[in-house]
């Protein structure tokens, strides 16, 4: 299936990453925005923000749409919280990212050595706002209520797709414990906001997206982007359907009309794209 122009005219250059990507590798630092293969990084880069990977680049699970390895990953290394917080300071960032691949092989998950991080950037950086883009940690509540207490801004929590299909696109996933989780997390801590993402062109159909996104304000989540699939990799699944743009536009008015504080829908979106400004509409509406 051939790439559309809507989707090889709007993909912004690479050329102002080459700066960025050279002052994390020189600290040892890892981007979602170069492992996942974001067809945004040259944007958001040239904006001096960027999503950190804490944990490594291997994933325990292998879902079908992920450009991360698959695989046994290395031992936690406990001194990537401060690094990670000093190259918040070296860019300056107002908003910071953070998010991992699934570390199912740890007991909680990885949520000790998130905590961790969302403490070090605010000891040296206390007017950077933090989001922490976590995985379902099996559905351990403790675990989700570490990184809460640790002082973040915006809980995001991706539920990918249509319950329908996640046996191929997320097979070791589950959407009811996804959802769990952002309910779990509304209850916990009332005034943070949560966040999930969804992608398109995978097979679902457009009444099963409207009652993802029903089922998402059912347990409070306020903040929701929508982007179109793009495979990463000959492995990866195929798209099905490049999603016109008009198309996202009707699922952001929807969304909007459905009452979602936030809400982002086009071709490029993905989940990390412009979450700062997410950050400040979602605070003057509440």
């Amino acid at each position: 299936m051939s790439i559309p122009d809507w989707i090889k005219e709007a993909i912004p250059r690479r050329k102002y990453a080459s700066f960025l990507k050279k002052e994390l590798h020189s600290h040892n630092l890892h981007t979602v925005c170069e492992e996942a293969k974001c067809p945004n990084i040259g944007e958001c880069f040239r904006r001096g923000t960027a999503t950190f990977l804490i944990m490594g680049d291997i994933c325990t699970r292998n879902c079908g749409f992920c450009a991360l390895k698959s695989g046994k990953p290395r031992s936690l290394d406990w001194d990537e919280p401060d690094r990670v917080a000093l190259e918040v300071s070296n860019l300056s960032l107002k908003h910071a990212v953070i998010t991992s691949p699934t570390r199912d092989d740890l007991k909680d998950g990885g949520a000790s050595l998130y905590a961790e991080t969302a403490y070090k950037i605010k000891m040296r950086n206390p007017e950077t706002t933090v989001e922490f883009l976590i995985p379902d940690f099996r559905g351990d509540l403790d675990a989700l209520k570490l990184v809460i207490d640790s002082g973040i801004d915006v809980l995001n929590h991706n539920v990918e797709t249509v319950p329908r299909l996640y046996s191929e696109v997320r097979p070791e996933a589950n959407y009811e414990r996804s959802l769990n989780l952002l309910r779990e997390a509304s209850l916990y801590a009332q005034s943070l906001p949560t966040k999930s993402g969804l992608m398109l062109g995978l097979g679902e159909e457009k009444e099963e997206i409207l009652t993802v996104m029903k089922d998402l304000l059912d347990v409070n989540c306020n903040i929701l982007t929508i982007g179109q699939y793009l495979s990463p990799s000959k492995y990866s699944l195929p798209v099905k359907r490049y999603v016109h743009p008009e198309e996202f536009k009707e699922y952001k008015i929807i969304g909007e009309g459905m009452g979602f504080d936030y809400i982002a829908s086009a071709p490029l979106v993905r989940s990390s794209y412009h979450a700062d400004e997410a950050l400040v509409i979602y605070r003057e509406r509440n």
